[in-house]
Parts: C-alpha cells; sequence; structure tokens
C-alpha cells in the first residue's frame, strides 16, 4: 500500500470539507489569472487609448476580485487547518489503538522512543502535508498550469520560447523531490535515536544519578543529538540550493520575455498590454515553482512520516485470536497444564529469522497446576522465571509444546476472555497518575468501594493507604515515584485481586515488602479464593516453602519439581539456593 494511500484513508472521513477547500481553492487560481488579463485591458484599451472610463471600471473589477480573492482564502484556510487537525487527531488515535493491540514481542522490537515519533513528530509532518496539499500545494501547480494555458493564448510563439526553460525548470524541481525524500527519511531516523536515548535517561534518571553516570549519558546524548543536526544540515544545504536555481530560470525567462517581446512589440506583432500580461504569467508560472520549492521540505519530510506511519499501522501483532477462538468457559475450575512447551524470542520473520534464531528461553517444560494449588517457579536469573508465566495469558506465544487451560491451549481462546481470567502482577510495577483507588480499579472502572477495600486488605495495602492525607483518594504521581516500592507493590497485587481472577500470576511482586508482610499476604490469598490457581515467580526462598509444588528452572529446563520438603532432600540447585538465602546446611 503506498503511504500516500495511507494518508488518503486518514482524508476520506473529511472529503466533504477537503473538496470545498479544494473548490475554494480553483476559484482562487480562476480570480489571480484573471488579474494579468485586466491588466492587459487597461493598457491597451484604457491608457493606449486614452478610454479613462476602461481603466476606473477594470481597475474597480480589480479590486472587487481582490476583496473577494482574500474571503475565499480565509474560507479555504479555515476548512484546511480543520481537515489537518482532524486527519492529525485520527493518525494519533489509530496509532494509539495498534500499539494496544501489540504482544510483548512486537514491543520488544519497536522501541519505545521510535513509536513516541510516530504518534508525535511523524503526525506532525502528515498534519502539515495535509493542509499544505488544501492550500499551497495544490495552488501553486494549478497557477502554473492556468498561467501556461494563457501564456500560450496571450502569445503562442514566445511561449514557444519559453518552454525549454520552463522544462529546465521542472526538470530541477522534480530532480531535488526526489533527492530530498531520502534526505529527510533519514533525518527522522536520527528523531528516533535521539528520543530513545532521551527516553531511557529520564526513565533511568535516578540510576545514573545514583551510580554518578551523568557525563557518559550526556556525551550519549550528545553523540545522537550531533548525528540529527548534521543529518538536518546535510538535508537544508541541498534544499537551500534550489531556491537560488530557479530564481535564476525566472530571472532568465524575464530577460527573454523583454528581448523577444520586445523586438515583436517594435514590429507591430504585440502590444505593450500582451507584453506585461505575459510577464505576470511567467512570473505567476515560475513563482509556484518557488512556492513548491519552500514545500518541498513539507511534502519530503511528509512522504517519509506517511511511510514510517504505515510501517506501524500495517504490522500485524505477533500474538492475535484465531478466526475460531473460543471463550474460556466460566464458572469451571481452572487446571494449567505447560506441555512440553519450548519458547525463544523472535527477532523477525521467514527465513532470515530462522538462520539467526537464538537459543531457546525455555525447552521441553512440563508440568501441570490443579485448581486452589500454588505453584512457586524458582531459578537463577536468566534462567527463564517471568517468560513461562508470561506463556499463560498469552503475552507471548509458544515456540513449540502448547499451554492449555482445562484441556484447551490458549491459542485458541479469545484473548479477552483469556485475560479476563488471569489477574497479572508484574516484575516491574506500574502505577498511573490518578488516585489510589483510580490505580486498584484500574481493570474494573465499576467496582464497589467495599471491593476495593477488599482487595487492598487481602494485599496488605489497606493500612498504610488510610494513614495517607487523603487516604484511597490520595495522588499518586506518575510512576507512582510518591510511593515505596513495596506500597506499590501491594497496590499492584491489589488492583490484581479486584478482577477476581482464577488464576493469578505473581511476577516477583513481593520482592520489595518485608518476610512478615510477605507471609500476611500469602495468607491472604489463601483465604481469598480457595479454588484459584497462584502462579509465583520468586527469587526468596522464603516466597516459595509454603507452595503445593516448587518448579525450579535451570538454563530453561526444569531441573526439579515438587514440595520444599522433597527438593531439600533430591535438588541440590534447590538446596544451594536455600543454603545461600537462609545460611547453614539445610535440614
Amino acid at each position: 500500500m503506498s503511504p500516500l494511500f495511507t494518508l488518503f484513508s486518514f482524508v476520506r472521513p473529511y472529503r466533504k470539507r477537503a473538496a470545498a477547500a479544494l473548490f475554494g481553492l480553483c476559484l482562487l487560481v480562476v480570480m489571480d489569472l484573471a488579474i494579468p488579463r485586466l491588466i492587459q485591458r487597461i493598457i491597451d484599451q484604457g491608457i493606449a487609448r486614452h478610454n479613462p472610463g476602461i481603466v476606473v471600471r477594470t481597475a474597480l473589477l480589480m479590486l472587487g476580485i481582490s476583496v473577494l480573492s482574500a474571503a475565499i482564502a480565509v474560507f479555504n484556510n479555515i476548512l484546511s487547518v480543520q481537515v489537518g487537525e482532524g486527519v492529525a487527531r485520527d493518525l494519533r488515535q489509530a496509532l494509539f489503538r495498534k500499539i494496544q493491540t501489540f504482544s510483548y514481542g512486537d514491543l520488544d522490537r519497536m522501541k519505545t522512543g521510535l513509536l513516541i515519533v510516530r504518534l508525535t513528530s511523524d503526525t506532525a509532518a502528515l498534519q502539515r502535508l495535509t493542509q499544505v496539499s488544501l492550500r499551497i500545494g495544490t495552488r501553486a501547480p494549478l497557477l502554473m498550469i492556468g498561467s501556461l494555458i494563457l501564456m500560450v493564448r496571450t502569445s503562442s510563439s514566445l511561449a514557444l520560447t519559453m518552454l525549454p526553460l520552463l522544462a529546465v525548470t521542472s526538470a530541477i524541481l522534480v530532480l531535488f523531490v526526489l533527492k530530498m525524500e531520502p534526505l529527510f527519511r533519514t533525518v527522522q531516523q536520527k528523531l528516533d535515536r535521539l528520543n530513545t536515548v532521551l527516553q531511557e535517561n529520564i526513565a533511568g534518571a535516578r540510576l545514573v544519578k545514583a551510580f554518578v553516570r551523568a557525563d557518559r549519558e550526556d556525551a550519549r546524548f550528545g553523540a545522537a543529538n550531533e548525528e540529527l543536526t548534521a543529518r538536518s544540515i546535510r538535508a537544508m544545504k541541498f534544499m537551500s540550493t534550489l531556491s537560488p536555481a530557479l530564481t535564476v530560470c525566472i530571472n532568465i525567462g524575464m530577460v527573454l520575455v523583454i528581448g523577444v517581446g520586445g523586438r515583436q512589440a517594435i514590429a507591430g506583432g504585440m502590444s505593450i498590454g500582451q507584453i506585461v500580461a505575459f510577464t505576470n504569467y511567467l512570473l505567476t508560472t515560475m513563482t509556484p515553482l518557488i512556492m513548491m520549492t519552500m514545500l518541498s521540505n513539507v511534502w519530503a519530510g511528509g512522504l517519509a512520516s506517511a511511510k514510517r506511519v504505515r510501517e506501524v499501522l500495517e504490522t500485524v501483532p505477533e500474538v492475535q485470536d484465531a478466526p475460531d477462538a473460543a471463550d474460556l468457559p466460566a464458572g469451571v475450575s481452572p487446571h494449567v497444564g505447560f506441555d512440553h512447551v519450548s519458547f525463544h524470542y523472535r527477532n523477525g520473520s521467514g527465513a532470515a529469522e530462522e538462520k539467526r534464531r537464538p537459543a531457546a528461553i525455555l525447552e521441553d517444560i512440563d508440568f501441570s497446576v490443579e485448581a486452589g494449588r500454588t505453584a512457586a517457579i524458582l531459578g537463577a536469573t536468566g534462567s527463564g522465571k517471568s517468560s513461562l508465566v508470561l506463556l499463560v495469558p498469552r503475552l507471548y506465544d509458544v515456540t513449540a509444546g502448547s499451554v492449555r487451560i482445562n484441556g484447551a491451549d490458549v491459542r485458541g481462546l479469545r484473548r479477552a476472555s483469556l485475560l479476563g481470567s488471569i489477574g497479572l502482577v508484574p516484575q516491574d510495577t506500574i502505577l498511573f497518575s490518578g488516585t489510589v483507588r483510580d490505580n486498584i480499579r484500574f481493570g474494573r472502572p465499576d467496582a464497589a468501594e467495599a471491593d476495593v477495600e477488599a482487595a487492598a486488605r487481602t494485599a496488605q495495602a489497606d493500612e498504610f493507604i488510610r494513614t495517607l492525607p487523603q487516604g484511597y483518594d490520595s495522588r499518586v504521581e506518575a510512576r507512582g515515584t510518591n510511593f515505596s516500592g513495596g506500597q506499590k507493590q501491594r497496590l499492584a497485587i491489589a488492583r490484581a485481586l479486584l478482577l477476581r481472577p482464577r488464576i493469578l500470576i505473581l511476577d516477583d511482586s513481593t520482592s520489595a515488602v518485608d518476610i512478615e508482610t510477605e507471609t500476611r499476604i500469602q495468607e491472604g490469598l489463601a483465604a481469598d479464593d480457595p479454588t484459584r490457581i497462584t502462579l509465583v515467580v520468586a527469587q526468596r526462598i522464603s516466597t516459595v516453602l509454603n507452595a503445593d509444588t516448587i518448579i525450579v528452572l535451570d538454563k530453561g529446563r526444569v531441573a526439579a519439581q515438587g514440595r520444599h520438603g522433597d527438593l531439600i532432600k533430591t535438588s541440590p540447585i534447590y538446596r544451594e539456593i536455600y543454603e545461600s538465602q537462609l545460611g547453614g546446611e539445610a535440614p
């Protein structure tokens, strides 16, 4: 699909306003083209024949046309702005909705900085392109075509003299536009890189300060900034040569008109009014070329941005519902099974992807969890614990084997139904700006106050929430910066519990709370819903001691499986973890 076709599809809802703007523009062009002919009339029929009546009437007609042109120009500007702003709004909304459909794998490949540029800079470039197309971008070609026709009607012989010059001028313009589009695309790519560095630095500002790495980050940002500046200068230098080249062409054209037209006027083949009118039409032909030159950066930047926006809009999400996807049956006690599951992160698709496929993160994982049971996933960093539990809600898809809930492959279930039955507390706790109540209600905006407080009590968050100045109405700053790590984790657990999930996934979500609070959370979870399956990813041995089954992962494989008492006796890896964390020899 052409990038311009993508843009046109967003203009289509505003086609009536766009058509009205273009109609007004056509009227404006007709009036502009009438002025040189009226000037010719004043000179040849008024001044040359000493007829003041024609001069006055024609001057008044020109004044009326000028006033009407101004009114139409205002009308065109208003409509073009409305269309441009509407297109930009719809583009932002479409991009945002598309991003919401992306799986974790898609978000891994499309970095945050890149997506932010698509939603801001690229959308703004397409907004400018739309507005310019409905104003100067359409008016300039129409003026040029109309002037060429009237030049031929004014003096066909003189027009033939100008044709080679006009052809050279048009060729120069086309060459510049073709060369500038890749230059501006490169500028946008460098802007991507700058925004990625900026986003990473702002998100990790505390870490940068803690490690005294401000100089390094300043150098990294400076390098990206220099690259963007160098590319922008290169594009602007190239563009700056176009206007002088076209000015030379215009001056050559004026000299030819005056020289050739003057000789014809002396010989009686042309009138003075014709020469003046022809000169005006020549200027009206060449001036739009200069206007288009000034707008060529808008066109080139808009085309580059259209390709980049299309790239996002046409991305096929890695995880999608199957055509015959079914709902997860309600009211049935859950059962989760991993059937010889293997998984690796995808870099791309096709044959090239197969050649550079990374080593498997998980390999031949096989176990099951019954309703009402708690399964804990334990292992060293990088052993695949988080990747394993994220396969259950299909945030990633398995590359071999299957994950099953009540015997049904999760790839055959509707994602909305699947996710509606799962409560996830991710490893990185995310809170949104708003109130404490809003954050707990994030998954159930219509939840009753009693349910909100009950979820907070189970998560051991109610006590500290009530000590806040406004309790549940206390403000949460962006990313929850006004709460401690343990408080954020407890709010995230309450948010998941409010969904009343049949499967609860806790991805190292109590790492920032003390052991006593963690024990109370575990007791609250056990009493909250005795039929629920709980999958717990843990780094701390104390988190898994009371689990019904413990799966020990080592390098992406199940190294051992069982209860704490059994694993202490049979699994050297588990015993080593136990002794290293709790000290002394394991009983």
